[in-house]
């Protein structure tokens, strides 16, 4: 008798703790689930309210695009480092070796990957565009298994994620009212997400020694700062007339780095496969926000479909990342 119950008890602490571990899965799940949408409402409203900059801030052509893009980032950065210098309680600087490399990170993840985006998003419809954006996390899971160390291998689930994500970008470019595929339309939008991927990648490398925060803000600002130089070279301007048009900036600056101070703290204190999982809101947000908004078409079942395909793979990609794994992601 006194051997079964021995025998029995191991059983019953593994079925206690496995209890416990599903309650406190199902409360992370429950505690994520605001902030995360939060985080991929405002990516996703970003689509439409960089159009509608344009148009308020008088933005016309590329030097001014790039302009306006610098100072939103710029901004953005610097509200970033002011929000982790005041819980710090010191001024947040990158350690001595590390600086060149957060410049580099500047250059590809902010320079580099919005000069393309906001060039781009100006000869496309906000709609297309979300859909395009939802690219990166494709293509940074493929890079991921070549060139990272530890990262997350290429499963068959993930090669099927990637599969059904660009299935749906295809869909959304072959047809539809959003006219023809164009270089200076889509395919700087698809070299914009390239150059996401490629600095999510650099990021991964360098918030592994240096803190994510301080990180962020100094490569937000430091890009910033180079596509203002590029912008006022080119004889880029615009105008900041009225509170619309302060508005719309100060929104597009805001929403950058409040999304990613959330997003960051939830990747800090959860598990990063309960955190990833919503990403694939952001382009349903900018395709419904960008109908909403600016009044674009959604091209009937054809753009339904397309989102649902990316929005898909996306899900693919990150219900089998290991409830335990920690990823830095950059949206």
């Amino acid at each position: 008798m006194i051997q079964k119950l021995l025998a029995a008890f191991p059983q019953s602490v593994q079925r206690t703790l496995k209890m416990q571990e599903q309650t406190t899965i199902q409360k992370n799940a429950l505690a994520v689930l605001p902030p995360a949408v939060l985080c991929t409402l405002l990516w996703g409203s970003a689509f439409p309210f960089i159009k509608i900059g344009y148009q308020v801030c008088r933005v016309e052509g590329p030097f001014s695009q790039i302009l306006f893009a610098g100072f939103r980032f710029a901004m953005a950065g610097l509200l970033v480092l002011l929000f982790q210098s005041v819980r710090l309680k010191q001024l947040c600087v990158p350690p001595h070796g590390s600086r060149m490399a957060v410049f580099r990170l500047g250059l590809v993840m902010t320079a580099g990957q919005y000069l393309l985006f906001y060039l781009g998003l100006a000869h496309t419809t906000g709609v297309r565009g979300s859909i395009i954006q939802g690219t990166g996390t494709f293509m940074t899971v493929i890079l991921a298994h070549f060139f990272l160390r530890g990262a997350d291998r290429l499963t068959a689930g993930r090669i099927l994620g990637c599969l059904v994500g660009f299935a749906g970008v295809v869909l959304v470019n072959i047809g539809g009212t959003g006219g023809a595929f164009t270089f200076q339309g889509e395919g700087l939008m698809f070299l914009a997400a390239a150059m996401f991927s490629v600095g999510t990648l650099m990021s991964k490398r360098l918030t592994d020694r240096v803190e994510p925060f301080c990180t962020t803000g100094w490569q937000l600002f430091f890009g910033g700062v180079v596509l203002v130089a590029v912008g006022l070279l080119g004889g880029g301007r615009f105008t900041l007339l009225g509170v619309t048009a302060w508005g719309v900036l100060l929104y597009l600056a805001a929403l950058s780095s409040v999304a990613f101070t959330i997003w960051t703290m939830l990747l800090q204190k959860f598990p990063a496969g309960q955190v990833a999982i919503y990403s694939f809101l952001t382009p349903v947000f900018g395709v419904l926000l960008s109908a909403l908004l600016l009044h674009e078409s959604l091209a009937g079942g054809r753009t339904v479909a397309a989102l649902a395909l990316v929005s898909a793979g996306i899900l693919l990609v990150n219900i089998t990342v290991p409830i335990g794994h920690k990823k830095h992601l950059h949206p």
